[in-house]
């Protein structure tokens, strides 16, 4: 990796990834760091960054749209009986230090910061391994500890009221093209089919490219995904699917996804596979 502010992921030499670490970004896009452009192995990019329809989606990255009340997120908060408003609620994630910088990845420690007051310490571990000629995988793991003297819940616009739209966590900001991409798991297809289902892993392709996210751990498979193909593609995994989230003082939530990244358009099988190869126990 090259930079200060952007180090750059290498797979067999080869840069498919862009790491942000600083970007100088309106306050009410909750600035974070984030992995764009993140491409194929051939080139092909596979992320989007402030796009015109949610100039708040930045590429790769863990995104909360409510910390007890405030938003990390970007954009609009969802308010209960209110629908999308536009508050002063906004936080930040600041970039602290690499505790590990290689070529084909990182560890690195965050605060997330709203208010003046440090509410959230993450470390984040990025590794990017090359699986084929043609795939390689994102595996990407973000522990948030509270350090507060109080207990911490997160929450999603569905726990505040607005059914399927449990988005927040791990979220991927897939590229755009002019037909919709193809989602699909071991036996649903369809993102009226897995949105808001468990899976252990889920496929979005599109003209010549695969993404393929998998839960990495137990925990992290009990998460529910969080799909997006028509108005716009994107894959998260749900924190506050249902109900919020607790995290006691001191207490560490970990989540482990990692994403398969191909060229060409993976069927169930080919999919199978290379989450077998790419997630260890």
């Amino acid at each position: 990796m090259t930079g200060n502010d952007s180090p750059v992921l290498r797979v067999a030499g080869r840069p498919v990834a862009r790491y942000v670490t600083s970007p100088e970004l309106p306050h009410r896009l909750s600035p974070r760091p984030y992995l764009h452009p993140v491409t194929t192995l051939a080139g092909t990019p596979v992320t989007e960054f402030s796009p015109a329809d949610h100039l708040h989606h930045l590429g790769v990255g863990v995104a909360v749209p409510d910390v007890e009340g405030h938003n990390f997120w970007g954009g609009r908060t969802f308010v209960r009986d209110q629908g999308p408003t536009e508050l002063d609620n906004h936080g930040t994630q600041r970039h602290t230090a690499f505790q590990l910088r290689d070529p084909d990845g990182f560890v690195e420690e965050l605060r997330w910061v709203a208010d003046g007051t440090e509410l959230l310490r993450e470390r984040r571990t990025v590794a990017a391994t090359e699986l084929t000629a043609t795939a390689w995988a994102l595996d990407f793991t973000f522990s948030l500890t509270n350090i507060t003297p109080h207990p911490l819940t997160l929450g999603s616009p569905a726990t505040n009221g607005r059914p399927g739209a449990a988005y927040g966590g791990f979220f991927w900001r897939a590229r755009k093209e002019s037909a919709a991409p193809r989602v699909f798991t071991a036996d649903r297809e369809g993102e009226r089919e897995v949105h808001g289902g468990t899976a252990d892993w889920l496929v979005m392709t599109g003209e010549t490219w695969s993404l393929v996210f998998a839960g990495a751990t137990e925990r992290t498979r009990r998460d529910p995904w969080f799909v997006r193909t028509e108005e716009y593609p994107g894959v998260g995994s749900s924190l506050a699917h249902d109900d919020r989230v607790a995290v006691a003082p001191g207490d560490t939530l970990v989540r482990r996804i990692v994403t398969v990244v191909a060229d060409g358009r993976l069927d169930a099988d080919g999919a199978a596979a290379l989450v077998r190869e790419a997630v260890s126990p």
